[in-house]
Formats: C-alpha cells, structure tokens, sequence
C-alpha cells in the first residue's frame, strides 16, 4: 500500500492549501474572507439573488450562506430586502462597498492564477483544466 503522502489526493489538498492561504491573505488586505468574493462573484453577476438562489449558484448550504450574508451585511457589502411578490424569500443586495470590490477581487483573482500557472506551457494549462474538470466529474 503507497504512503498516503504519495497520492494525488494529498497533492492536490497541499495545492488548495497554499492557494487558499495566498489568496485569504490578499483578500484580507480588501477586508473580504475568502468565500466571501465567491459570493460577490454571483452578485456581480446577477444581484438580487435569494439566498437559495445564492446557496444552490455556490454549492453550500443555505445556513452557510445566511451566516455569509449576515457577515457581510454588518461589513456594509450587502443588504436584504424581502422579495416584492414573496415577503418569506430574502434577496441579497449588493452595497456601493460591494460594488466598488469589483476591480480589486478580480485583480486578486487573476494575480493568483499568474502565479499558480506559472512555469506551464498554455498546452500544459489547457490539459491541465481539462484533467481537473475531468476529476470533479469523477467525484460527481
């Protein structure tokens, strides 16, 4: 049996590791914990999203995206409004502060793939996008 050291899985934790670590620490220079830009992203894209809407976009649970949104609310990014046809539904609003993140999250974000591809070909990154969409599939 091989040293789980050894196995892929185990790279690519270490991999997430010192990206999430690079990156929470350029987003703590934005005031923002990281996640946080991830749910700025959908907002940017489409704002007024509810929180089911927000938690099904991302992936996670909805009590992880309220815990979010309330976060988030008290740092001035978002604000909730009920919806006008469904006063149950809470639809998240970005905040002029939110807005404003726009420019600096995807400067962030685009720094941390300069450095993470670096020293790839473009053929190496294209395989190498390719093989992990082909492992999320397999996890799927």
């Amino acid at each position: 049996m091989r040293e789980i050291s050894t196995l892929m899985g185990f790279e690519l934790i270490r991999l997430c590791k010192a990206h999430r670590q690079r990156t929470e620490a350029a987003l703590a220079r934005l005031g923002l914990h990281v996640g946080q830009e991830l749910l700025l992203l959908q907002l940017w894209q489409e704002d007024g999203l509810s929180q089911s809407q927000l938690a099904e976009a991302m992936e996670v649970d909805i009590s992880t995206i309220g815990k979010a949104v309330q976060r988030m609310e008290r740092a001035g990014l978002l604000s909730r409004s009920p919806d006008a046809q469904d006063a149950r539904i809470s639809r998240v609003y970005l905040t002029e502060r939110g807005r404003a993140l726009h420019e600096s999250v995807v400067h962030v974000w685009h720094t941390s793939e300069a450095r993470l591809v670096e020293g790839l070909t473009e053929v190496e990154q294209v395989l190498l996008r390719r093989l992990l969409r082909q492992m999320i599939t397999s996890l799927s």
